[in-house]
Formats: structure tokens, sequence, C-alpha cells
């Protein structure tokens, strides 16, 4: 199988870029918004825009923290009434997700019944930098205790707008979480199986503007460069893991944040360094193809890396000391997540883990009881 590179979207950047919906073609916008947007008056701006394009619109906001099937069930409904030719998501991934999961299952739900779809202008308006999700083909949709990826080209946004005013009123812990997962998205890439030149140079730069940039904007949330930074690290690192995929540290997080409902990028912080050191593989080494990345990462950031196991450790520590400047908490046991609790679910979640699409291109295969261990070290 040949290896390829796609990018879907096309991504419009810097502050006031969401004027550009004043330039679209279209009918009626289907707006998926979450209240937060509407509160600072995103929402408003979003229609306004969109008017001056001869453009109506419906809104749809009944959006929730980790979407669920009913979310999504109402949102088509919606959809379904508004007769919309364009769909625009503005807010933070839950948001992004909802849309992604309101057009992948309408699609679905249309083919079923024998008729086509002819998919609307989707564009993706980002309100935190974090998820990537304006310009991946992956969403995440909560169904019970479990967290669902779906990946399809389908559901990849044709328009991203990064718009840094959107942003700028994310709070110090929400800028912490979410830069972590940028980290991760970007990490994970760079390590998965499916890693190829073009997404390396994506995830290269992602991770080294994360270095650079998040300690400044955690500790001065109105710096609007580093804001700007970090939202173009969360864009890259979009790209990169669309085509690249990732790893467990995200099978495992999908699993923990369902459970313990935990913020998906607090899950993957805390999961962060034990699933690196369980990938490079320090003790054995027959494997050394991750220990071999997180060492040139290493060098990236100008770390020592004298051998690969050298620089994967320092890279690995780097990323200890990063989070410790985030004051992200140790363990999960921090969280107040009880004892007993978390161990009648380690299985559970494991065999959740095993089972999610991100592990198949994790570098090192793990076993249930591999997952179960790194569960148990992070607690």
């Amino acid at each position: 199988m040949e290896d390829k590179f796609k990018l879907k979207s096309k991504v419009y950047f810097n502050k006031e870029s969401i004027h550009f919906l004043e330039e679209i073609n279209g009918t009626r916008a289907f707006i998926v918004s979450d209240s937060i947007m509407d509160e600072l008056g995103y929402q408003q701006k979003t229609i306004d825009c969109l008017s001056k394009a001869g453009i109506s619109s419906v809104v749809f906001s009944e959006i929730c923290p980790d979407p669920d099937a009913n979310v999504i069930a109402k949102g088509i409904k919606s959809f379904e009434e508004s007769n919309a030719d364009v769909i625009v998501a503005i807010g933070g991934g839950s948001a992004i997700d909802s849309a992604k999961g309101i057009l992948y299952f309408t699609w679905k739900l249309r083919s079923s019944n024998g008729q086509d779809m002819k998919k609307p202008l989707f564009i993706a308006i980002p309100s935190t930098s974090g998820t990537g999700s304006e310009v991946t083909d992956f969403t995440v949709i909560t169904s019970g205790q479990e967290k669902v990826c779906i990946v399809d080209e389908f559901i990849a946004p044709d328009i991203a707008i990064l718009d840094s005013t959107c942003i700028q009123h994310v709070p110090q812990r929400i800028v912490v979480d979410t830069g972590i997962d940028v980290l991760v998205h970007a990490i994970e890439a760079y390590v998965s199986t499916k890693a190829t030149d073009f997404t390396d140079a994506l995830a290269e730069k992602a991770i080294k503007l994360v270095f650079e940039n998040i300690e400044k904007l955690y500790k001065d949330t109105t710096d609007s460069d580093a804001r700007d930074r970090i939202q173009n690290a969360s864009c890259m690192a979009g790209m990169a893991f669309t085509n690249a995929s990732l790893g467990i540290n995200h099978s495992l997080a999908h699993a923990l944040g369902a459970t313990f409902h935990i913020p998906h990028g607090r899950s993957n912080a805390l999961l962060l360094n034990a699933v690196m050191e369980y990938n490079s593989d320090f003790v054995k080494s027959k494997n050394d193809y991750a220990m071999e990345r997180y060492s040139k990462l290493a060098i990236q950031l100008q770390l020592p890396a004298r051998t690969r196991r050298e620089g994967a450790v320092n890279f690995i520590q780097s990323v200890s000391k990063l989070k410790k400047m985030l004051k992200i908490e140790d363990n999960i046991r921090s969280l107040r997540v009880d004892k007993n609790e978390f161990e009648a679910a380690i299985e559970n979640m494991a065999q959740a883990a095993l089972l999610d699409r991100c592990t198949l291109t994790n570098p090192k295969q793990p076993t249930k009881e591999d997952l179960m261990n790194i569960y148990r070290k992070c607690y």
C-alpha cells in the first residue's frame, strides 16, 4: 500500500479571519455552537458575518462535554429541519465533534434509506487550541461508558478558520489541558507506524511551538503572539495525526475519560510519560523504533542525545518538567479517583483501549495486561 498525505481543509488564520465567512456561497447555515460562544458574542458575530454573505442561520446549541448519542440525535433532527447547505461549528472540541457526528450519522441514515446526500460546506472555527479537530477526519462520540472514535474523510471540515480572537477568553486551566493535548497529538503522530516525512515535519514543528510558547501563554493568557503560535501548533498537530493516526495514549485516555469523567487533555497528560516509557522499552530494547523517534525529538529541542537511549530519556524528562511547570497532577489519584473504583474499572478500560482504533498505529502493540499495568502505574 502506497503512503499518502491528504489535507482536505483550507485553512484561514490570524486575527479576525472569521470575516472570511462574509465571502462564502450558500443560502442557509446550520450553526453548531456551545453556550460559551453565545455568551462571549462569537455566535452572533458568526451569524452577522454569514448574513453579509446573504446566508440565514439556524443555531443548534445543545452541546455538552463529551457529546453523546442523545445530543447527536437532537442535532440530526434540527439539521434535517433546517435544510442547510452550510454547517458552521464554532466552539471547543465538543462542538466540532458534535457537528461531525451530526454530519456523519445524517449521511449514514440517508444512505440506509437509499437517499443520496450532497455534503454541505463544512466550516470549523475552534475556540480552544487543542483538538486540531478543525482539520481532521476524526470525531469521538460517547456511547454509554465508552468513547467511540469515528474516522471518515466525509467528516473532515472543508474550511478551518483559526481566529485567535475566538480563544482569547480561554481560562488558564483550559490552556493547560488543550496545550498538552496538542503535544500528545504531535508526539503520537511522530511515533506512529504510519508516520511519513510529511507528518513528521508538521509534528516536529508543533512540538517545538508548544515547548516555546505554552509556558508564556500559561503565565499570561493575554499574550496574543503565544496564543497564535499554540493555535497554529494545534492545527499542525491535527494535520499530522489525521494522516498518521495516534497511539495508545489516546486509546487509554478515551477509556479513562469516559469512565471517570476526566477532561480529555488532562487524561492524556496523566498517561503521557508512562506511555512513552512503555513504547521506548528501555528494559528489553528489542524494538527501538519509538526510542529512536523520541531521541530525534530531543535533538529538535537541543537536548543531549549522544545515544538513542539518552535522547529518549531526556525528551521524556523534558515533558515531565513541562507538566510540572504547568502544575499538572502527578497521578490519577490526585483527581480524587477512589482506588477501589479505579481498580474495579481497570480491566474494562484496558479492554476498551485495546479495541480503540488508535491502538493499531502505536509503535509497540500492547496486550490487555500491558495496558492495565500502565493504568496502575499512572494511578
